[in-house]
């Protein structure tokens, strides 16, 4: 079993053990103690039994209510028909909007044709996209999946850990990335980067009162910038946080702290 805390969220991985009843244990297990998304990884390739997997995952999810997230690796064709079996099993379980399938890479190996057609038995069936740009690889074509009706997100992988030292939670940057990845030249291109950092992710996280409108909760993020496009395009270090209304002191940097030391001691000295 495997589990990450998050701000109002718990979250477990049901493939993280070979034995897949072992997995069902320790998912029924988490999801007792507060857990509210049931995640899988890579069917075929994890657990070398696709359909067993997708049992465990869904099979704990309908029975709990929760949420499911997959991270799915899986390159080309074998990526694409697991993308078809979670279509297939979200739209039998009645779990429209519950389902995410992270990185989908394999959206990406394949020829557009075949990426409308998937894209299509995923918008019908309700299951939404994550995609964090990855830098040495194909991804999913956001703008044939959005067409298509398919939500489609960002997210940050890997929070500067042994897997991966760029992780740095900031989603204006990763917004900046899926723009230059996907060759977002516009206004209108770059407004769609910015929407699947904030709005698109946040209600395929089912966020309440998220958003600049009357009634949510007046926090947000200030930034220098000439609009959204720029502030995408080149995202300003200089920030300042509104929380519930409140605007946050700025927090200083370590540079500012080792200069005001040695700003210090040469005061002092004179």
């Amino acid at each position: 079993m495997a589990r990450s805390r998050r701000r109002g969220d718990r979250r477990v991985s049901a493939g993280r053990h070979p034995r897949l009843a072992r997995n069902r244990r320790s998912s029924r297990c988490a999801v007792r103690e507060g857990a509210g998304v049931v995640g899988g990884l890579d069917p075929s390739a994890f657990d070398g039994d696709a359909d067993g997997h997708l049992d465990v995952v869904f099979g704990v999810a309908e029975r709990h209510g929760v949420k499911i997230d997959i991270h799915l690796h899986e390159p080309g064709r074998q990526g694409i028909e697991q993308l078809r079996r979670i279509a297939a099993r979200t739209a039998s379980a009645g779990m429209q909007g519950k389902v995410v399938v992270s990185h989908a890479y394999a959206l990406g190996d394949v020829d557009r044709d075949e990426a409308a057609r998937i894209a299509d038995l995923l918008a019908v069936a309700g299951v939404a996209i994550m995609t964090n740009a990855p830098a040495n690889r194909a991804f999913p074509p956001i703008t044939l999946l959005r067409a298509a009706g398919v939500r489609v997100f960002a997210g940050n992988d890997n929070i500067r850990d042994a897997w991966w030292p760029y992780g740095d939670a900031d989603m204006l940057g990763r917004a900046m990335m899926i723009g230059y990845r996907s060759s977002f030249f516009t206004d209108a291109d770059l407004a769609i980067a910015l929407d699947m950092a904030t709005t698109e992710a946040a209600a395929a996280l089912e966020l309440e009162k998220y958003g600049m409108a009357p009634g949510n909760d007046a926090t947000f993020v200030i930034v220098d910038a000439e609009n959204a496009a720029a502030a995408v395009a080149a995202p300003p270090a200089h920030r300042r946080l509104v929380q519930r209304g409140v605007i946050a002191a700025p927090s200083s940097s370590r540079l500012d702290s080792i200069l005001l030391s040695v700003d210090h001691d040469q005061g002092s000295r004179s």
